[in-house]
C-alpha cells in the first residue's frame, strides 16, 4: 500500500505515521526526519535546510525531489510505503507520480488530517518547549500555517480528483485519531 499522511504542520502526522506504519507493516518516510537528522549530523544538506527552516519557509523542490526518488528507492519501500512531509507543491506531485508511475505503481490512498488551526499552534507551541526545537516560534509555526494553506492544501483538490483522497478528523486523543485512520485505511483496501 502506497499512502501519503497530509494535513498542516503540527497535525499529528508524525506521531500517526508510526502508528500506520506498524499496523500495515510500511516505512513511514518522513522528509521532516530526513533533514532534521542532516541537521543534527551538520551535513552539507543539513546546514543549506537549517537556514531555510529557521526563516520558515520549505525546501526546495529539487532538492526534496531527489531525498524521496532516493528513499522510495530502498528495500523496505518496494512493497510499500506512507509518505509524510510529502509532496507539498504540485510539482511534487507530479514528480512522485512519475518515479511511481516508472515502477508501475501509485498512491493508493492520500489522508489528510483535519484540524483546528490554532489548537495545532498551541500543539506546536508545547512540542517547542519540550523538544528545544528553535524552528518552532510563534511566527515560523504562523508562516508555515500561512504557507500550507497557500501551497500545499490545493494538493487536496488534485488528489480528490484522482479519487484517493479520505478525509480524517485529527482533533481528539491520539487513540481516538488511530482508530479513524485505521478504518479510512482499511476502507481503501475493500
Amino acid at each position: 500500500m502506497r499512502l501519503i499522511i497530509m494535513g498542516p504542520p503540527g497535525a499529528g502526522k508524525g506521531t500517526q505515521a508510526a502508528r500506520i506504519a506498524e499496523q500495515y507493516a510500511i516505512p513511514a518516510i518522513s522528509t521532516g526526519d530526513i533533514f532534521r537528522s542532516n541537521i543534527k549530523n551538520k551535513t552539507e544538506l543539513g546546514q543549506q535546510v537549517e537556514q531555510i527552516l529557521a526563516s520558515g519557509g520549505y525546501v526546495p523542490d529539487e532538492v526534496t525531489n531527489a531525498i524521496v526518488r532516493d528513499r522510495l528507492g530502498w528495500d523496505d519501500a518496494s512493497g510499500g510505503f506512507l509518505l509524510d512531509g510529502y509532496p507539498r507543491t504540485t510539482g511534487q506531485v507530479e514528480f512522485l507520480d512519475t518515479v511511481l508511475a516508472e515502477g508501475d505503481h501509485r498512491i493508493d490512498g492520500v489522508i489528510v488530517l483535519t484540524v483546528d488551526e490554532d489548537a495545532v499552534v498551541g500543539r506546536l507551541l508545547k512540542r517547542a518547549e519540550v523538544e528545544g526545537r528553535s524552528d518552532d516560534s510563534e511566527a515560523v509555526i504562523r508562516e508555515r500555517q500561512a504557507i500550507y494553506r497557500a501551497e500545499t492544501a490545493p494538493l487536496i483538490d488534485v488528489y480528490e480528483q484522482h479519487g484517493v483522497l479520505v478525509r480524517v478528523d485529527g482533533m481528539g486523543e491520539v487513540e481516538q485519531v488511530a482508530a479513524r485512520l485505521v478504518a479510512a485505511i482499511d476502507g481503501l483496501q475493500g
